[in-house]
């Protein structure tokens, strides 16, 4: 059981700016069957990290379009559904012209290579987004909704600040102390390191 981090470049895009970005694209399974945490600007990658393994679902954290821009060509390439929360079509509208296979809710459970995948909704950055946890992994997939020293932006349309802090506080710094934390963008950090700035975050209000 491995996962491996691919990481693509490209643009990110919202209220009328345009920034270049990295983004950690996550691919996860074993060697017969994986499921794909992201579809961020290029596909190729992603299909190199899957190397023809039969791919289960492909999981959006959120539908900002520089995570969501290679979704047609990877579903296509691989048959897999994409999955997306339905509270974040709104974005999601504005990048493609087509629907998302399948809809992502609270408490749903993935299973690939004999792990569990736990969907939690935690809005904030935008308001379908999801992080997926794996007990078996001791590891939880944040998107943009948690990075290595704080929240993920919330200065942008369809974000709030408040919302954020109450995702991160009752959703994911309650899991195991021990936990990594895979990112959408940057380093990894874990559970233990991130919770107690919690209050420093709070305090500084962005």
């Amino acid at each position: 059981m491995r996962s491996t981090r691919v990481v693509t470049a490209g643009t990110f895009s919202l209220d009328g700016g345009t920034w270049d970005v990295e983004n950690n694209v996550w691919v996860i399974g074993d060697d017969h069957e994986c499921v794909v945490i992201d579809a961020a600007h290029n596909a190729k990658p992603i299909l190199e990290a899957i190397d023809g393994r039969r791919v289960l679902a492909v999981l959006l954290t959120h539908a900002h379009d520089d995570h969501i821009g290679a979704v047609s060509e990877l579903t296509t390439a691989t048959g897999a559904p994409s999955y997306l929360h339905s509270a974040d079509r709104v974005l999601w509208d504005r990048v493609h012209s087509f629907a998302p296979d399948r809809e992502l809710a609270d408490g749903v459970v993935f299973e690939v290579g004999g792990v569990r995948l736990e969907t939690l909704h935690t809005p904030g950055h935008a308001p379908g987004a999801c992080c997926f946890y794996s007990p078996d992994l001791e590891a939880v997939y944040t998107g943009d909704t948690l990075f290595q020293g704080g929240p993920g932006a919330t200065g942008r349309s369809f974000s709030d600040f408040p919302t954020i802090i109450t995702s991160i506080r009752t959703k994911l710094l309650t899991l195991p102390p021990a936990t990594v934390v895979h990112t959408g963008h940057g380093d990894d950090t874990t559970v233990a390191a991130e919770l107690p700035a919690l209050e420093t975050w709070i305090a500084r209000g962005h």
